[in-house]
């Protein structure tokens, strides 16, 4: 059961990581949340910070075996994982240049 949430996270965390890779380095988004993200380099971030807090996750919660340390790196993972939301939710608010086609500018 842990390999399975294990092999989960890591996907998870990778393809999150790679989006926001994606968006730092190139200005994308995928398609689908192209109209509501304004500030494409700031999301990119958030989803980079979010991968962290998965990996930190996974990480604290399945390797290490030393009980304080690891409630304080779950903890410290949460903490990140709810920056990395908010952070991505800001960076939906208005601001930015939009192309004519809904594209947003890099």
């Amino acid at each position: 059961m842990r390999l399975c949430i294990a092999v989960f996270l890591v996907s998870a965390a990778s393809l999150i990581a790679a989006s926001g890779v994606a968006a730092v380095a190139r200005g994308w988004v995928f398609p689908g949340n192209r109209r509501p993200v304004h500030r494409v380099r700031l999301y990119g971030w958030g989803q980079l910070v979010v991968a962290v807090a998965l990996c930190c996750q996974l990480v604290f919660g399945l390797v290490v075996d030393d009980i304080g340390l690891r409630q304080w790196g779950t903890l410290t993972g949460g903490g990140l994982l709810l920056t990395g939301f908010l952070v991505m939710a800001v960076s939906q608010g208005p601001g930015g240049r939009r192309r004519d086609d809904g594209m947003p500018q890099p």
